[in-house]
């Protein structure tokens, strides 16, 4: 915003007017109050998306795809006057919709990018995934309130999926089963086909289900390949204080599950070597 303040929606001494977030969802009764500004994306429409296109272009250097946090604001985003006390006061506001995404296309030929389709989704935020056939996202911490229709069971997913037991978002596997009602954690050992069980082993539980699902890729954190609790968690949404001080060590490298991860990704044919 310092560096391209015509590009965001800013008063005339240049402080947001709106902040962005979130209304009350999953993870907060207030809503989630991000508080970063807001594109302009009129503006950006008339310069053609250029920044987007160069953002792009410059990520793409260094990874072969892109991840779009909140991939519903492209199609609307909740808009929260600023200097609000919560998100409550939002109220939902059209984004870019495909013409970014025609723009980036034209410009780069393709779209190596992942949806993050997660929270409040209405049919016009599916309709423009598919539109440009970017892979949806889907979490298995979500997966277990006993409906067979969940989209976030392994039996419901398309191939072009992303599937994670939990993101940067959740508690680790194992710290989320620890707070899980008995009626879920019953529910998971049911779609496992299994009596029931400790803590100890579940993420791996979990990282077997992604990576047998038909999901084109399949992600674990860190955390959940090494099982550990509810004191490695990453980010509580929300709260602002206190997030992103888990930090892996040397040491934790060399644990064994790496090879039992390797095991499992050749056994379920992701491993890369084996597809050429």
């Amino acid at each position: 915003m310092w560096a391209n303040p015509e590009l965001f929606l800013l008063d005339e001494k240049r402080r947001p007017r709106v902040v962005a977030g979130v209304p009350p969802d999953y993870f907060s009764s207030h809503g989630q109050l991000w508080g970063n500004p807001i594109y302009d994306w009129d503006a950006m429409r008339r310069t053609g998306y250029r920044w987007w296109i160069d953002r792009l272009t410059a990520l793409l250097a260094h990874v072969d795809m892109v991840r779009l946090d909140h991939f519903r604001a492209f199609a609307a985003a909740w808009h929260v006057p600023a200097g609000a006390p919560t998100a409550q006061s939002g109220r939902w506001m059209p984004g870019p919709g495909a013409d970014l995404f025609r723009a980036v296309q034209r410009e780069l030929g393709t779209l190596p990018l992942i949806a993050e389709d997660l929270g409040l989704i209405t049919p016009d935020v599916y309709a423009l995934r598919d539109q440009f056939h970017l892979p949806g996202t889907r979490v298995l911490q979500f997966a277990f309130d006993g409906h067979a229709a969940n989209p976030y069971l392994p039996h419901n997913y398309v191939p072009n999926t992303v599937a994670y037991t939990g993101t940067h978002d959740n508690a680790t596997t194992r710290g989320w089963f620890e707070e899980l009602p008995d009626d879920q954690r019953q529910n998971l050992w049911n779609y496992l086909r299994r009596l029931g069980g400790e803590s100890d082993g579940v993420a791996w539980e979990l990282i077997r289900l992604a990576w047998f699902s038909v999901a084109a890729l399949a992600i674990a954190p860190l955390q959940d390949v090494l099982n550990l609790g509810a004191d490695a968690r990453m980010n509580v949404p929300g709260r602002a204080e206190g997030n992103w001080r888990w930090r892996c060590v040397e040491d934790m490298l060399a644990a064994p599950a790496f090879q039992w991860l390797h095991d499992l990704t050749k056994t379920s044919n992701r491993l890369l070597a084996d597809r050429r």
